[in-house]
């Protein structure tokens, strides 16, 4: 993963992001495609920027 973890448009929500993931991965025991695990790894950039995002106005 890149260590450089700003967003490149606006920043959803956590909490949709993460409704994303559980759509691409029903189920743990079934490893995901190339692809599947590329969009995957982009999700969770994603998160971790949405839930920093939503850190920074707490804390504000």
């Amino acid at each position: 993963m890149s260590p450089n973890l700003q967003p490149s448009g606006p920043v959803r929500p956590a909490a949709a992001v993460n409704e994303d993931i559980r759509a691409l991965w029903t189920d743990p025991r079934i490893g995901l495609t190339h692809e599947q695990r590329a969009r995957y790894e982009h999700l969770l950039i994603e998160w971790i920027t949405a839930t920093r995002a939503a850190q920074i106005v707490i804390a504000a």
